[in-house]
């Protein structure tokens, strides 16, 4: 009598864990949502500025620490100007989206600041403020001003900001000298819109000027703004900064006729 009533017992747990595994293998139907909920908005696109703009320093061996300072330091100066904060409130978006990058040779190259919106007062003081705060990690390595371009093509590309102009804005005081030719990565730029302003420092190379029209800077309304010495760098950045901020000229008309890269070459 006992044996029987333990198999009862026995049949009864296996016929309890076999329900209640086939109750969990069962998907289970979805929860319908209740009558008068919402459908799921779609997620939201990136917002837009007037410009995405890459500011690209030179970390190159020509230049010392002193001289990579009064270029940081000239960017951080100029964000603080009213004259950069009113070209910024002049656009449609009313603001403006920025990074900077160090550069050296074709593969060294780091962010100093990520990208960051200015739109006020305060978010300019930020952002300079991170300019001012980022250390110098690169030197020497020759002078790849086609790895910059390239590398600036990429943080552009990666931008979470959408804008009606791409800007990659270089500075440096040497040619190029190591990686492809300057002239290839300036062309690919262009033909992807963007538009390459160019900030050369005469102090090692006399003539640099000539040199960054004729094969850095590229894009319809490109121009250059020629530093004679780090310390005039400050007033030069400012310059440049409200000149690429404030022009109209459509991002997206970056060819010419028969494909070639329309270059307007003009001194500020």
């Amino acid at each position: 009598m006992r044996r029987s009533v333990g198999l009862g017992w026995a049949a009864a747990l296996i016929l309890a864990f076999g329900v209640a595994g086939l109750t969990q293998a069962q998907p289970a139907a979805p929860a319908r949502p209740p009558a008068g909920t919402p459908a799921r908005t779609p997620i939201a696109a990136s917002p837009s500025v007037d410009v995405n703009l890459v500011m690209a320093l030179d970390a190159s061996g020509s230049v010392d620490d002193e001289r990579f300072e009064l270029q940081k330091q000239g960017y951080a100066r100029a964000f603080l100007s009213p004259r950069v904060l009113n070209a910024i409130r002049n656009g449609n978006e009313q603001s403006i989206a920025v990074s900077m990058v160090q550069w050296t040779g074709p593969t060294l190259h780091l962010v100093m600041v990520p990208w960051m919106v200015i739109r006020d007062e305060t978010s300019a003081r930020a952002f300079a403020a991170a300019i001012a705060a980022a250390p110098r990690q690169l030197m020497g390595g020759g002078t790849s001003l086609s790895g910059a371009l390239d590398f600036s093509v990429l943080m552009l590309n990666a931008s979470p900001y959408r804008a009606a102009k791409r800007v990659i804005d270089i500075s440096g005081d040497g040619s190029n000298n190591l990686g492809r030719p300057v002239e290839q990565a300036r062309d690919e730029a262009v033909a992807m819109g963007i538009r390459i302003n160019g900030l050369p420092i005469m102090v090692v190379e006399p003539d640099l000027d000539m040199y960054f029209r004729q094969s850095v800077i590229g894009g319809p309304g490109a121009f250059i703004v020629p530093v004679k010495s780090y310390d005039a760098f400050a007033e030069a950045i400012l310059r440049k900064l409200v000149s690429e901020i404030s022009q109209d000229q459509p991002a997206g008309r970056s060819l010419g006729e028969g494909g070639k890269p329309r270059t307007k070459l003009a001194e500020r």
